[in-house]
């Protein structure tokens, strides 16, 4: 225990030093579709289009290592995450059998980043459009984050598509709007261009009650701060900010209690992410992001939900409680 606690400080302390920065620094700058950046499994792209405009989904779509199924699962990612992140997850399954694809929706990590504005609905017709291109007629649905919006308004507009639902540590449990008031695109665009990368780290760490070793947090800040580099960074600048006046101005909690098929939420404990509270007047703040007790009140509206909440873990809970996030889900696929 001791030689790991030394580890951290000692990554700490790297992370911190002028040396790292100038290392950050010197490295080549990522492309806009994340050119640079290692995925743990292959990718592929799937054309679309998208309100006129010619784009490219990039996804990961890995077989079963241990005795097949015959089931999928479709993993969804978070705004601030790359899909590379649910590697832990895509072992587990695969290894219980599962066919695993995992997309990267439009606007984020390997996909095209459009132009135009982005919205659920859009992004939801093209996970089902990969889903026809793969011949895959119904799936689970595991998601995380803004990843847990996605997943309602998917089986909310494609119920017979969908199997099981897990909300991982989701967000979208209540609607921003009734806490914070509109907020400019342009002034979103300036916050997020003057966010330095030790700052976004805190601002993760702040926001998600982080509770993992720096170097596990180093590839999100990578994934984001090695595209400013990039002569295409303005416009994947525009659709990252899109994608927060996305949750802003979509919201899925009212749609929650509808949801007929078996669903699952795990919630880390800790995790009071509160997309926008910072925007909200003061008084408001303090109630916004009371995410467990939120997920066992709409679990409770449900016909067939349940709440499970992990002690001491942040918004990354399937990374800083592998073991019972491992667990949970794969008792709640295996139920029948």
């Amino acid at each position: 225990m001791k030689h790991i606690l030394l580890g951290a400080l000692l990554a700490s302390a790297l992370l911190a030093s002028p040396l790292f920065a100038a290392d950050q620094a010197a490295r080549e700058p990522y492309g806009i579709a994340l050119e640079g950046f290692a995925y743990p499994y292959p990718v592929n792209l799937l054309p679309l289009v998208n309100d006129g405009e010619q784009l490219r989904m990039a996804y990961m779509d890995i077989g079963a290592s241990g005795q097949p199924n015959g089931r999928t699962v479709v993993l969804l990612h978070g705004r601030n995450f790359p899909s590379s992140y649910w590697a832990p997850v895509i072992r587990t399954l695969t290894g219980a059998g599962y066919r695993v694809v995992v997309p990267d929706q439009v606007g984020f990590g390997k996909s095209s980043k459009p132009a135009g504005e982005l919205h659920f609905d859009t992004l939801a017709r093209n996970t089902i459009a990969l889903l026809d291109h793969l011949q895959i007629a119904k799936a689970d649905i595991v998601a995380h984050s803004m990843g847990g919006m996605l997943a309602v308004r998917i089986v909310r507009a494609y119920p017979d598509r969908v199997s099981r639902l897990v909300l991982t540590a989701p967000i979208g449990l209540e609607d921003y709007r009734l806490y914070v008031p509109p907020t400019p695109t342009e002034k979103i665009l300036e916050a997020e261009d003057r966010l330095t990368a030790e700052g976004y780290r805190k601002q993760l760490e702040t926001n998600y009650a982080l509770k993992l070793p720096p170097d596990q947090v180093t590839p999100f800040i990578e994934s984001r701060f090695n595209l400013k580099g990039s002569a295409e960074y303005p416009r994947w600048l525009r659709a990252f900010v899109s994608s927060a006046q996305m949750i802003y101005r979509e919201p899925v909690v009212h749609e929650i209690p509808l949801i007929s098929q078996p669903t699952l939420f795990i919630m880390g404990a800790d995790d009071h992410n509160a997309p926008g509270r910072p925007n909200a007047p003061e008084a408001l703040r303090a109630k916004m992001g009371q995410n467990a007790e939120l997920a066992k009140a709409l679990a409770n509206l449900m016909p067939d939900a349940r709440a499970e909440v992990i002690p001491n873990t942040g918004h990354l809970v399937f990374l800083e409680a592998p073991e019972k996030y491992d667990e949970l889900v794969l008792g709640f696929l295996g139920a029948r």
